[in-house]
């Protein structure tokens, strides 16, 4: 069973909306899970960052980053 979500637009909003042929509930539905998925990636992001600070420095990764830097420099 799906929940029902309100919005409350214009009168001036909504004539134009009818003047356009699209399916409004499936846009903002779309929407939303876009959305969504932006969050949970900014969320995820944010914790990698947390780990990888977490994470002491390694000679051979630094070397590795030294190395590739150098390679895309040239």
């Amino acid at each position: 069973m799906s929940d029902i979500i309100t919005i409350r637009v214009s009168k001036e909003l909504k004539e134009e909306m009818k003047k356009v042929n699209i399916n409004w509930s499936q846009y903002l539905r779309d929407k939303i899970i876009e959305r969504l998925r932006r969050e949970r990636l900014k969320k995820l992001w944010s914790e990698i960052e947390e780990l990888r600070k977490k994470i002491p420095p390694s000679p051979v990764r630094d070397f590795s980053v030294r190395s590739i830097r150098e390679d895309r420099e040239r």
